[in-house]
């Protein structure tokens, strides 16, 4: 809640956007006439999810946040269930192959909540709300305690290597800073894909870098390092 400060750039909230556009498009298809009781109760679920993405964000308050998001959750299992009913009632199979990817996008929809809510649980910040120069400096602590004792485990590790295969302290060993100086031209940090949350930088088993979620495991987004 912290990385953006209105709803409109929350990448769940624009997907789950995307997916009430598509629910619209979708039931003006002429198989849905005279189904207007679907209709209505899939075109209300469908803005539901974005709509209590919003009004959580906007309440300022991480507990009010999880508790929209789990009813914007809900709504997203409501679309798709809605839609395996179009399905297994049989009277649309011009419109199969949309439902199908509708119900894939919903299924996507609650995975990003889903990862989203885990990782404001595990969150120290009770919101903006809640957002005093005092939390905020406790927070910014705890962020960079926690950085730096990635980095040291990183280090660590080089040195480890290093000292098994000889060439710690040779010419041209270079492990990682423990301390990297800071650019004025770095990037904002981007966010990530799958949830919105902040990505950090790790290392894959063969050492190439790549931006991963900060909530990993609950969120496995990613994205390279460009």
């Amino acid at each position: 809640m912290a990385t953006f400060k209105r709803f409109e750039e929350l990448p769940a909230w624009n997907a789950a956007t995307d997916l009430a556009v598509a629910v619209f498009k979708l039931t003006e298809a002429p198989s849905f006439r005279f189904k207007g009781d679907l209709v209505n109760q899939l075109r209300r679920a469908a803005l539901s999810v974005a709509n209590n993405i919003a009004e959580g964000f906007e309440r300022g308050s991480t507990a009010e946040l999880v508790s929209f998001l789990y009813v914007a959750r809900g709504s997203a299992g409501e679309v798709r269930s809605m839609l395996r009913f179009a399905l297994r009632l049989g009277e649309m199979p011009g419109e199969t192959a949309a439902i199908e990817r509708l119900v894939a996008d919903c299924e996507s929809a609650s995975r990003q909540i889903g990862a989203w809510v885990a990782s404001l649980q595990n969150s120290d910040i009770a919101g903006q709300r809640h957002l005093n120069d005092a939390t905020k400096a406790e927070w910014e602590r705890k962020h960079h305690v926690s950085e730096f004792q990635q980095r040291m485990a990183e280090f660590r590790a080089a040195m480890e290597e290093g000292l098994r295969n000889g060439t710690w302290g040779k010419p041209g060993f270079e492990p990682p800073p423990l301390f990297p100086k800071e650019k004025a031209e770095d990037s904002p940090v981007p966010a990530c894909p799958a949830c919105g949350q902040p990505m950090v930088k790790r290392k894959n088993r063969d050492g190439a870098e790549f931006l991963g979620c900060s909530a990993y495991p609950a969120c496995n987004g990613h994205r390279s390092v460009k």
